[in-house]
């Protein structure tokens, strides 16, 4: 698994996905959610952490979108800001994950 994928992976699980699941959640809520999943997805996991600490510091757009979650009772980044800090932390970016390609079936004859 890639860091993006993890980082994803991690967000669909505790933000994305109860939202998308939901029959409650407003069409622009979910809208909103499968935009910045959209941005998400054409990122390097450190511009994925980067662009979750700005939406947690607050710009414009991120503002409103987190108060309409709140407002209609999901979890928002905010909620799950200690979790996220511990795992995707510098260390974490900075490691390098080695991805050992499977083996080749040996043929019996």
């Amino acid at each position: 698994m890639t860091k993006e994928q993890e980082v994803m992976d991690y967000l669909h699980r505790n933000v994305f996905d109860p939202i998308l699941d939901s029959k409650t959640a407003s069409a622009k809520l979910k809208s909103g959610i499968r935009l910045t999943i959209a941005r998400m997805n054409n990122l390097s996991a450190e511009k994925m952490v980067q662009y979750y600490w700005s939406a947690v510091i607050g710009t414009e757009r991120s503002v409103g979108f987190a108060k309409a979650m709140k407002d209609e009772g999901f979890d928002r980044f905010e909620e799950i800001l200690e979790e996220f800090r511990v795992k995707f932390d510098n260390a974490w970016l900075s490691r390098k994950i080695v991805i050992i390609p499977a083996s080749k079936p040996k043929t019996v004859k």
